[in-house]
């Protein structure tokens, strides 16, 4: 008899950023953990234009290459699931996007889940706040330019205006956007940009 994979809720936290930006997710037990970074790039709305990898106990997962695969700490992440380094509630690890901005998110098991035949997966359940836009630089880079987009007078204010995307909103948050993205290929993740 075939098992059916369990279901993970997680929650995806970026650290570093108030009030919290976050999305939680259901998730198969058995989703790869390449899946799983594109489906925290779609829920995020994160644009994949960074390099990425995933952290646990002092154990790196992420896209094999010969630089990585060098690190007797590394493991290409292409054979790891989910299941395989969450076991438990309460357990998480972190995500880590752009290493220049150095995007860190906690995730979070919060609950182990009994699959909905009349559901599907993944899908995002909640979530608050918009990302912060690509190369904005960092948590700092983005609480200044959240101070400088609140200030009308300010003298770059008009520039950052110009720089971000017409629709960026920071407190906005589509779920019903995202989970359209979330049934497309590869989750509605944009290819990675070199």
């Amino acid at each position: 008899m075939i098992k059916v994979p369990d279901v993970y809720q997680i929650k995806v936290e970026l650290k570093g950023i108030s009030p919290s930006i976050w999305r939680r997710l259901l998730l198969p037990d058995d989703l790869f953990l390449h899946d799983l970074h594109k489906i925290i790039q779609t829920a995020m709305g994160w644009e994949n234009m960074h390099l990425h990898e995933f952290v646990k106990n002092g154990r790196t997962f992420g896209p094999g290459d010969d630089e990585n695969e060098s690190s007797k700490n590394f493991i290409d992440y292409t054979s790891v699931r989910l299941k395989d380094i969450l076991k438990s509630t309460g357990e998480s690890f972190q995500y880590i996007y752009d290493f220049g901005d150095y995007w860190v998110h906690d995730i979070i098991l919060e609950d182990i889940l009994s699959p909905d035949n009349s559901g599907y997966y993944p899908v995002c359940i909640d979530g608050e706040r918009n990302c912060p836009p690509e190369d904005c630089g960092g948590a700092p880079g983005y609480k200044e330019l959240l101070k400088v987009i609140n200030l009308p007078g300010h003298p770059d204010r008009e520039a950052l205006l110009d720089w971000l995307d017409a629709d960026w909103e920071a407190e906005e948050f589509d779920i019903e956007y995202t989970n359209g993205l979330l049934l497309e290929d590869d989750f509605g993740c944009l290819p990675l940009i070199d």
